[in-house]
């Protein structure tokens, strides 16, 4: 490509975000046009109105939230994919405008950098995003004037910028543990010939910095609540001023050992004096405060681990991604946890933009041939009709991928089948998630089990799903109709997991049933065809038809008491008898 055709990578990010470019050989970071923050060189993913309806994004907006929080958005990403709306001086704006806003800005600043126009991008997002939220992302980048050319999982690009790196012939396995403001996710990749592939990834939406800035905030309450018994979390105002002051301090106590907090005027007593807030904090109360949090990282490690069907020893390289794993804490905990020291080099902050520019590189030609390799994070599959979940494409599969079932009717001279597609890892389709659904018409009519209907799962690199259904006599064919129904939260993910193992006994045993129920539908069936064909009818003895239909009735009342054993018993009876009587004939 052209130099006016350069790519940038950009990380959109839940509280912080960056942009990169891949020049002279190396991934550089974009600079924010109000210079560098607490943060290094990313900026606070905030957007604000003015009282005069001016724009304010990044740290500018971040600066005035305190005395005009009713103007100020913030952590928009949560929302991305949602129909949620935000009301700004009478104007509605949806996530994906907000976050075209935060684009924008980067446009400008890469530009401003550069010197030149920049209209193509590589924007990352968490590995759990849902097509919608994807999709968003995408509609995002399109109003901020951004082609995006492709969507990358932040954990693939925290890889990717350590990846470039390292010149062994070697397999190596990689985990990242990526802690932000409100989220932590752990991936296991593995590194070879060039290839990038994830084997597992598993997250935590409730655990992250915000956390931490909680604890610390709290504690500095209380302390100020028993000197004067003002409680701040009760003021809006100082409360936010107390959030800040905690963030700033768990940032400052990553490089230093003590740290003042000075906040001045921050309530008033029953008299009407002012009252101070200045204190300082050391980093070993910190730690204690904060330790416990730390700690339930280890589990999103180990379901890591375990899904990768891996353990610590496993684990070639590590790397930290986001601003809380700069705090020695977290360094250390992660350390012990794996028996493993974390690669060092690349700032936490800034990795995940540096494996987008770089990305973004070898689209743009300037960087050799890098495949990467992504993973699904839940299985997909469809409902077929005992009611459980035909799973086609299982949990971490690598994208992209495409994928065909061949599937038939359920009844005699059936038309239409209805597809219904479901994610999850329950055996039982309605304890999954919900996707879409389409209807199948144009089936040529033929006994049940004959027409052959092919399903096909297709996932793109940007981890967006199209699923097709194909009668592949006639070549009639549907595709599932992508909307609203589609929506799937970070969280809703997360749990969909955890009840999957909690629920995996009860739903082996639903499933054995919904298995039985099956044969014994199919027992039935073969056993009605047989007794009322007009080829045989007349030739069977009265009493051999007898037994046949005291069969069924003992069988469909099994079924209906839900009797696994005496299903399992009569639809024996029923085969045997069916074909002990139908072998007479041949």
């Amino acid at each position: 490509m052209s130099e006016n055709e350069r790519i940038i990578g950009i990380d959109l990010g839940t509280s912080n975000s960056a942009a990169c470019v891949y020049i002279d050989g190396k991934a550089t970071i974009v600079p924010s046009a109000e210079g560098a923050t607490v943060y290094g060189k990313a900026f606070p993913s905030y957007v604000a109105f003015t009282e005069d309806g001016d724009l304010l994004v990044g740290e500018p907006a971040k600066k005035q939230a305190i005395t005009n929080p009713e103007n100020t958005i913030k952590a928009i990403k949560r929302k991305m994919g949602s129909d949620y709306t935000v009301e700004i001086q009478g104007k509605e704006y949806t996530p994906q405008q907000i976050s075209a806003f935060i684009l924008q800005k980067i446009k400008r600043d890469t530009e401003a950098f550069l010197g030149e126009e920049i209209s193509k991008a590589v924007i990352t997002v968490p590995a759990y995003f849902d097509d919608n939220q994807r999709t968003a992302t995408k509609d995002a980048g399109k109003i901020a004037g951004l082609d995006v050319l492709r969507l990358l999982n932040e954990p693939t690009a925290a890889s990717l910028a350590y990846g470039l790196n390292k010149n062994s012939d070697e397999h190596i396995n990689i985990l990242v543990f990526d802690m932000g403001g409100g989220t932590l996710d752990v991936t296991i990749m593995e590194f070879g010939d060039e290839i990038f592939e994830v084997r597992a990834t598993s997250g935590n939406t409730q655990l992250g910095g915000k956390d931490m800035d909680f604890a610390l905030k709290k504690y500095l309450a209380d302390e100020f609540e028993q000197e004067h018994g003002v409680n701040l979390l009760d003021d809006p105002q100082a409360d936010m001023r107390l959030e800040e002051a905690a963030e700033r301090a768990k940032i400052e106590l990553s490089n230093t050992v003590e740290t003042e907090i000075n906040l001045p005027f921050i309530a008033m007593d029953s008299d009407g004096q002012a009252l101070n807030l200045i204190t300082t904090i050391n980093r070993s109360k910190l730690e204690t405060l904060v330790e416990e949090i730390v700690k339930r990282g280890g589990e999103t490690i180990q379901r890591a681990l375990d899904d990768a069907v891996m353990t610590s020893e496993d684990i070639d390289k590590v790397i930290l991604v986001g601003g809380p794993t700069r705090m020695p804490i977290v360094q250390e905990y992660v350390e012990l946890y794996l028996a493993k020291k974390v690669e060092r080099g690349i700032d936490p902050m800034e990795c995940v933009a540096q494996g987008a520019a770089i990305q973004a590189g070898v689209i743009d030609g300037v960087i050799g041939d890098l495949i990467l390799v992504d993973v699904t994070p839940l299985s997909l599959g469809t409902e077929v009709a005992d009611g459980s979940t035909s799973v086609i494409i299982p949990r971490n599969t690598a994208i992209p991928v495409k994928k065909s079932e061949i599937y038939s009717t359920v009844h005699d001279n059936q038309t239409g089948v209805n597809v219904n597609v479901v994610q999850g890892e329950r055996k039982m389709a309605d304890d999954n998630s919900q996707l879409g659904s389409f209807l199948l018409n144009g089936i040529p009519p033929a006994p049940r089990g004959v027409p052959q209907i092919e399903i096909t799962y297709e996932i793109d690199a940007d981890g967006i799903l199209n699923v097709t259904a194909k009668e592949l006599s006639t070549g009639v064919n549907q595709s599932i109709i992508i909307d609203a129904s589609m929506k799937m939260s970070d969280s809703e993910i997360e749990r969909a997991i955890k009840e999957a193992n909690e629920y995996a006994e009860q739903d082996e045993k639903k499933y054995r049933l919904a298995q039985l129920r099956n044969d014994a539908d199919s027992a039935i069936y073969a056993a009605e065809k047989f007794i009322f064909d007009p080829e045989f009818r007349d030739q069977i003895p009265p009493s051999d038809i007898d037994r046949i239909e005291n069969l069924i009735v003992e069988l469909k009342q099994a079924v209906s008491d839900e009797d696994v054993v005496q299903i399992t018993v009569k639809t024996k009876e029923l085969n045997d008898a069916t074909t002990e009587i139908g072998a007479s004939f041949y």
